[in-house]
């Protein structure tokens, strides 16, 4: 098991893996393998169920501490989410999820991991969880609506630290289903860019997911 250039993300054979916590060892999250080394269990990080996974195949690289701070917004049934809650282990995840079905799921998965903090709510209203989420280091944001550079802009007004960054997964036939996929990834990279925010890179994250692209910013 050989590290990667990012703190807690593992590399064998051309796959990621990260390291299933004490608590968790011997459970799964969403059916990935697992696999012991070392006295450690290293979870495989399956990059067809995780975009941030492919993006990081695709060559995509930031700064993640043990000790981050992240709002995670479209937190889904918490695939991801585990992954980066073995990623930081010192820090917190606050995983904004607006499905009362997919909560569900978060809250088990939640249920061993002390550093996840699932938050049933709307990310378009950033003020409704502003009682639960401090500043933080990152904003991860996974949401297939027309309005996502918009759901992003506002979040990252209200929560992320000066020269922080965000991360948004976009999703090009939910900003347009006429436009080309380039097209929709220049148009959100426009929206942003009239923020001011800085843009670091963008990957598209084919073959693992179709018109798809990770678009990496900083405050």
């Amino acid at each position: 098991m050989q590290p990667t250039e990012h703190p807690g993300i593992y590399k064998k054979n051309d796959r990621l893996f990260t390291v299933n916590p004490e608590g968790c060892r011997g459970i799964k999250v969403y059916n990935e393998q697992l696999f012991t080394e070392d006295d450690k269990e290293y979870r495989s990080w399956n990059p067809y169920r995780s975009k941030l996974a492919a993006a990081l195949l695709k060559g995509l690289s930031f700064d993640l501490s043990s000790d981050a701070k992240i709002l995670y917004l479209g937190a889904a049934t918490g695939t991801t989410v585990s992954h980066i809650s073995d990623i930081i282990t010192k820090g917190t995840l606050y995983a904004v999820e607006t499905s009362p079905v997919a909560i569900i799921s978060l809250l088990k998965v939640a249920e061993k991991r002390q550093n996840i903090i699932p938050i049933l709510s709307d990310a378009n209203h950033p003020e409704r969880y502003q009682h639960m989420v401090p500043a933080v280091d990152m904003i991860y944001q996974d949401i297939s609506q027309r309005n996502q550079a918009d759901i992003f802009t506002r979040n990252i007004r209200a929560y992320l630290k000066p020269n922080g960054t965000g991360l948004i997964m976009v999703k090009a036939r939910s900003i347009d289903v006429a436009l080309k996929p380039k097209q929709a990834y220049e148009l959100v990279c426009s929206a942003l860019q009239k923020e001011k925010f800085r843009l670091k890179k963008t990957v598209e994250l084919t073959p693992f997911e179709k018109d798809h692209a990770a678009i990496l910013v900083i405050q």
